[in-house]
């Protein structure tokens, strides 16, 4: 199969045997299409399903415990680009790698999907679980227009400009982002540009698996300044449900979870903001 990021064709086979997932969201994506008893190895930040923490954990985003990876002899290692691209191509020059492009848009999870199954010897599964999430996408509902802002603790704070699946998911949602013009997949964000934008409604999410209680909420609006947000004032300030990543994970679970979880917290905030 010719792979572009690597830009040579990768000698996948037909049906692998002992897959090693870096991406978590090629790792839910395995499972749904009836292969996860072939993986045997993930990365520490696969966690969807829950049979994927049973696997063996080789390592992070980008890196890898070698001698591990040697010993699971994998016959076929997935990842993504974007922050996994040069660990990518590095590990191709040893084990066969196919990375898989990392979604900017909503209709690119379900295409990821797809990908995924065909990469793997199950088209079908693969091209069942597209459509099925493209079905899925024609049951949100819009409204009144919001303007919206969303912050990921990613170690820092980090924001999504028009690059990203999760602006376009607020766009299908019937909300703007204040930083959607932004031509890059993620930003850090200015707290007072946030500010000066007033935004209607709030999305954070904590870092995977912190706790994030109500005072830490208060503590965060209080050293950023933003007390008198229209946002913060009506009650829209919302934070994902954890612990684990929720909008920072691109796989089918951002379809079938993610978004109808956004769309009620949108239809919230349009109910508190209508006179």
């Amino acid at each position: 199969m010719f792979n572009e990021v690597l830009g040579s064709e990768v000698s996948v086979p037909d049906a692998p045997k002992r897959i090693i997932s870096f991406s978590p969201a090629v790792t839910e994506t395995l499972f749904q299409v009836g292969i996860g008893d072939s993986v045997v190895g993930v990365s520490a930040f696969c966690a969807r399903p829950a049979e994927a923490k049973a696997k063996r954990h080789l390592g992070s985003y980008n890196t890898v415990r070698e001698e591990v990876l040697d010993a699971l002899n994998p016959d076929l290692i997935l990842t993504v680009t974007g922050y996994q691209r040069e660990f990518a191509v590095r590990l191709s020059k040893k084990y066969t790698v196919y990375p898989l492009e990392l979604p900017v848009s909503v209709a690119g999870i379900a295409d990821l999907a797809a990908k995924v199954g065909m990469v793997v010897g199950a088209p079908e599964k693969g091209r069942e679980m597209e459509r099925a999430l493209i079905k899925r996408l024609g049951d949100f509902e819009t409204g009144k227009n919001l303007r919206g802002y969303v912050e990921i603790d990613l170690g820092g704070p980090v924001t999504f400009g028009s690059y990203s699946y999760i602006t376009d998911a607020f766009k299908m949602l019937g909300s703007s982002h204040i930083y959607e013009d932004g031509k890059s997949e993620w930003l850090k964000p200015d707290p007072d540009e946030v500010a000066a934008s007033d935004p209607d409604v709030i999305i954070y999410e904590p870092k995977m698996f912190r706790s994030f209680e109500e005072n830490d909420m208060r503590d965060l609006v209080s050293r950023r300044g933003w007390e008198g947000l229209r946002a913060v004032r009506m009650g829209n300030f919302f934070v994902t449900p954890g612990p684990l990543d929720f909008l920072a994970h691109h796989g089918p679970s951002f379809i079938t979870e993610a978004m109808p979880w956004l769309e009620g917290r949108f239809r919230l905030a349009r109910k508190r903001i209508e006179p």
